[in-house]
């Protein structure tokens, strides 16, 4: 071969033939295959066959053991008839003597199969570089993106059968039976709002639009201080408007409940230093991470967030302030483009992504002051692109055009215009502006 060292397929075919002779001595074990392999884990094409039937039964509720596998493989076409695959049905159920160690099994054929795609991708990589068109970037962003997907065990390069994808939906339906509520979902700590929104989940695109002034920081720094509490997860912030002090600033008065006002002028009350202390450590313990580096690109945040362990949720304040990274000469085309890879990269990295963004001076020019969807400035397209579309609307802001008279104190509205998941709704919470706090009103209106 020229010199060339022969280089083999990592490939474990003892591991195989161990996880597929345990499931026909002990059946049951396939709940815990079902959620570490798919059929396309396996490298020897008979093996495929034969872990496809095995789902097929399971997902069909039939009893699996060599004579039902077999004539299930024949029905099939992986076998011509029974005689032929009789003798290896036989020598794989005899191949373990117990089930016990199936995971172990299971984690070998696992590894194997990611090293076969690593270097499946890395050859693809090297024949792009090797051809050199396109954007420099682009071709990092899109390798880095493909080896990313190997480390977080997806694979997007090829087609999955809806068999492989069933066996997810079941073993999350069996998690959310047995632990009555969706733990891949992301709760914003307002319960009120939680109950419509059902939760956020993974690969989300929220949007919370409102005027300036509103509250829209405060807002989603509430809820992000709220799923790095609940979650003990990562919650990354970029912050494109305010410095990463301002923001803690605020942070700190909301969960200390100390005037903003007295921190910014530092005219600190012997009361208020023991609670921000307190405060202080909490917010410390969490897993926060801020970036306020300014005109950032959605690739610049793919390429951070890829590298933070253990996420569960990204803020970002806000999306007028974001530049896409091309050349594009009309702003709407540019939004556009922003919000589009905004929603790819929450799909990407299967967290929720939260995204503030400016509205149109449509409300002001209205009897009612309420936002409505046709007022997300600077492109329709958001709209399309977002999961969820929250407005936040205080009626006191308002006050000074109509004497304040109807106006009510110290509630706001977050109004769910779309909902991809579920209703829409307006949930009604108390904002205290002094703390820069939202809180859940209960059903009687009195603050929870």
């Amino acid at each position: 071969m020229n010199g060339e060292l022969f280089k083999k397929m990592p490939v474990s075919v003892e591991a195989e033939q161990s996880v597929l002779g345990s499931i026909l001595i002990k059946p049951e074990c396939i709940g815990t295959v079902t959620g570490m392999l798919t059929a396309e884990d396996f490298y020897i094409e008979e093996h495929k066959a034969i872990f496809a039937a095995m789902i097929d039964m399971f997902l069909a509720s039939r009893q699996i053991d060599p004579v039902t596998l077999l004539n299930t493989l024949v029905q099939s076409g992986a076998y011509s008839s029974e005689q032929n695959g009789m003798e290896y049905i036989a020598q794989i159920a005899r191949i373990v003597p117990t089930a016990a160690n199936v995971a172990d099994y299971a984690t070998i054929v696992r590894e194997k199969s990611v090293l076969r795609r690593l270097i499946t991708a890395c050859e693809e990589i090297s024949e792009e570089a090797y051809a050199a068109q396109g954007e420099v970037r682009h071709m990092v962003d899109a390798a880095e993106q493909r080896i990313f997907e190997i480390a977080q065990n997806r694979d997007s390069r090829e087609f999955r059968h809806i068999r492989d994808i069933m066996t997810n939906v079941y073993s999350e339906l069996e998690q959310l039976a047995a632990n009555q509520g969706n733990q891949d979902r992301t709760t914003t700590g307002f319960s009120g709002l939680d109950r419509v929104l059902v939760e956020m989940g993974k690969g989300d695109l929220v949007l919370v639009g409102a005027r300036p002034g509103m509250g829209k920081t405060s807002f989603t720094m509430n809820i992000a201080t709220n799923v790095a509490k609940l979650t003990k997860k990562a919650v990354c912030i970029f912050s494109l408007e305010m410095s990463g002090e301002q923001l803690v600033n605020r942070m700190l008065s909301s969960e200390a409940m100390v005037d903003s006002h007295s921190l910014r002028s530092g005219e600190l009350t012997s009361d208020d230093w023991p609670r921000l202390a307190d405060a202080a450590a909490q917010l410390s313990g969490c897993d926060i991470l801020v970036d306020d580096t300014t005109g950032v690109t959605v690739t610049d945040m793919k390429a951070k967030l890829r590298r933070v362990k253990n996420l569960g949720l990204v803020v970002i304040d806000y999306l007028q302030l974001m530049q896409s990274g091309k050349n594009i000469d009309n702003r709407v085309q540019e939004v556009s483009d922003i919000s589009r890879n905004l929603k790819i990269m929450a799909k990407d990295l299967g967290v929720p992504v939260i995204c503030c963004a400016q509205l149109s001076r449509g409300p002001e020019g209205r009897t009612s002051k309420k936002p409505m969807l046709s007022d997300l400035r600077d492109s329709g397209a958001i709209e399309q692109d977002a999961d969820v579309v929250m407005f936040l609307y205080r009626d006191e802001y308002y006050k000074d055009q109509d004497g304040g008279e109807n106006a009510e104190q110290n509630v706001a509205e977050v109004i769910v215009a779309k909902n991809r998941h579920g209703s829409t709704d307006t949930v009604r919470m108390g904002w205290i502006g002094k703390f820069t706090k939202f809180r859940t009103l209960d059903e009687g209106g009195g603050e929870g």
